[in-house]
Order: structure tokens, then sequence, then C-alpha cells
């Protein structure tokens, strides 16, 4: 099957490239350009040079069809989106990629007709509100929780079948950016040497970025009609419990993590028993074994 993976250049998009080659599909990745450093984390070289790359905008309806076409598509996994600090930073710019991006690739779908595989697109934890509120404590979950309704609509309304996927804490390679990468960047900090504060405390639910990718894989292939929308498995980990498993991995960084008191606006932990249920089994590996593959990855 031939696939195109939107936001192909992130971090579970690099994954997700990944997981889809070990299983033998075809891969066209569809981003807007800039750094490949997450791609190249995930692929080797020959891999990489053989990858068809369209530097594309999923904002833009025709750009998004044409790929379609052009390259015979048959699956769509859509990853593109900007994160929380870029879009409380530039609202109408997150709106624009995340809301009407979401709402071109479903559409583009449409237009292409029969023989399309069910949509597999990325939610977040973000667009569940936090406790005793009525929306979500971000922007950028507001327009997380928007394309789920619009996944709905558009399978009630035209029959395009989709499943939404909520991650809540990736961590791991190629984790840089967002506002749940400060983990990550403790475990970078750590194996390099550097001291690190987590601006964050409480507890999350985290998978492991090649974990990220295996799960939109998996849901790919064991979509069904309908318009579905699930948490990803992944353990439960308060941000000292975070420390304390770095300063086991990396004995000397003891002291040198710390971390802030006020949790995340949103639910620390969720359940995941419908998307085990729909892939077959969980796809998360133990924290500590996650950890102490990421700090060997991230050793100079």
């Amino acid at each position: 099957m031939r696939y195109l993976v939107t936001g192909a250049l992130g971090a579970i998009g690099a994954w997700t490239v990944r997981a889809l080659l070990d299983r033998g599909h075809d891969v066209v990745t569809y981003d807007l350009g800039g750094s490949d450093h997450r791609l190249r984390l995930a692929l080797t070289d020959e891999e990489l040079a053989a990858l068809p790359r369209i530097e594309g905008d999923v904002a833009e309806l025709d750009q998004v069809q044409r790929a379609l076409d052009e390259h015979d598509v048959a699956a769509v996994i859509h990853l593109a989106a900007l994160q929380v600090p870029f879009v409380r930073e530039d609202p109408l710019a997150g709106a624009r990629v995340n809301v009407s991006g979401t709402v071109n690739v479903l559409e583009a779908v449409r237009r292409r007709g029969e023989g399309m595989r069910p949509v597999v697109y990325a939610s977040s934890i973000a667009a569940l509100p936090p406790e005793d509120e009525a929306y979500p404590g971000t922007l950028y979950g507001v327009f997380k929780l928007a394309n789920e309704g619009t996944a709905a609509r558009y399978h009630a309304d035209y029959g395009v079948s989709s499943v939404g996927l909520r991650p809540h804490t990736v961590y791991g390679p190629g984790r840089d950016q967002g506002l749940t990468s400060a983990p990550t960047a403790a475990m970078i900090a750590a194996a390099e040497g550097r001291a690190f504060h987590i601006p964050f405390g409480g507890a999350l639910q985290f998978q492991y970025s090649a974990d990220a990718g295996e799960a939109f894989a998996r849901a790919s292939e064991a979509a069904g009609d309908g318009a579905s929308v699930h948490n990803l498995d992944g353990p439960v980990v308060r941000v000292q419990e975070v420390i304390a498993a770095i300063e086991r991995t990396a004995p000397e960084a003891a002291g040198t993590i710390t971390a802030a008191d006020e949790p995340l606006p949103f639910p620390a932990s969720v359940d995941a028993t419908s998307f085990i249920e729909l892939v077959g089994g969980p796809t998360a590996r133990p924290f500590a074994d996650g950890v102490a593959d990421a700090i060997a990855a991230f050793r100079p």
C-alpha cells in the first residue's frame, strides 16, 4: 500500500515512516520542508535517498489533492500540525495548519473517492479539558478537539472513515519541540552532562517516539468504517519519577535535573482500552526501558 504521511519531518512522523517501511509499505512524505534530522534518526541513508518527498502545505487543498493523485496514494496518516507554543504565538497560523489543514486532508480523501483507506490523524490529549473545565486548556487543544468533530461529521455526511489518536507525552529521539518535550530535553541534558529544569510537575502518560510511530501504523492497518478516537497507551509516571529514572540510567546527572510543581492543563492519564482493542495489544514499552534507550541514543 502507498501511504502519504503529512508532517513526516516531525518526531511522530519520522517514526511512523519507519514503522510503515518495516511493514513493506511504500511511503511518500509531505511536509513544508526544513530540517530532516528526525527522519535521519529513523531511516538509513539509503532509505532516505529512496524516499519520495513532497514539499507541500496541508493548508492548500489543491496541493494535497495533487499529492494523492500523482502518487496514487491509498492511505493517509495526517500528522502535520503546529505545536502548543507556536499556536499560542500565532493563533491564525495555528488555525490555518491545525484546523484547515485537517479539513483539507479529509476533503482530498473524499474527492479521491473509493479505494481510500480510513484517514488516521493525530489528535492530542490536549483536546481533553482539565477537570471541572468545559474546554481544553490551550488553544492548541481547542483546535484538536475541533478536528475530532470535523472527522465525525465527514464520516456522517460524506462517508469518509477515520481514526484519531491522542498521544499524551511523546519522548525519545526526535522529540525536540512542543510543550511536553521537556522530559526529553532533560534526558538529552543528562546524556551531555548539563543541568536542566523541567517547567512543570504532576504526572504524565508516556509514549516512546518509535512506539508512537508504531501506534499510528498499526491503527491504519486495523482501521475500519467509522470515525473513532482513541487514547494511546503508555505508562503513567510522575515528573519526580522521571528524574529518578534519568538518574538511574545516568548516575552522573544526579542532582542536575529539577522540576516545577505545577501540572500541565490536561488529564495526567487516560484510558487506552479502546486503542489496545483496535490494534490487538499495547504498543508502549516500559518507561525505564525507554529512558535507557533514549539516553543511550543521546550520548555524544
